[in-house]
């Protein structure tokens, strides 16, 4: 195993693709309270089978996507924001010129 990873590497890693991160985390967070909510009538269910878990798995997921929005939301804003200052920057230094 130890000589799969020695040696150069042959070519450099790719850019990372992005998408539309914060619909597909909105998405995701939308579908754990979904799930938590198809399962919340079969509480009682669930305590006697010993899978109640699955439950509160669920909120976790829905509660932490809550926090996952609001971070790539304020990704995308910060992307945005540098986007426009390195649109507007002027070069500080001009062309060289012989004299």
């Amino acid at each position: 195993m130890a000589g799969f990873f020695s040696g150069p590497l042959k070519h450099e890693a790719p850019e990372p693709l992005e998408g539309p991160v914060v619909a597909t985390i909105t998405g995701g967070t939308i579908l754990w309270f979904a799930l938590f909510l198809v399962q919340l009538p079969f509480y009682g269910w669930f305590d006697d089978h010993g899978h109640l878990w699955w439950l509160w798995t669920c909120l976790a997921g829905g509660a932490l996507g809550l926090l996952g929005i609001r971070i790539v939301r304020s990704r995308d804003a910060a992307i945005k924001r540098a986007a426009a200052a390195a649109e507007t920057a002027e070069p500080t230094a001009g062309p060289a010129t012989e004299e």
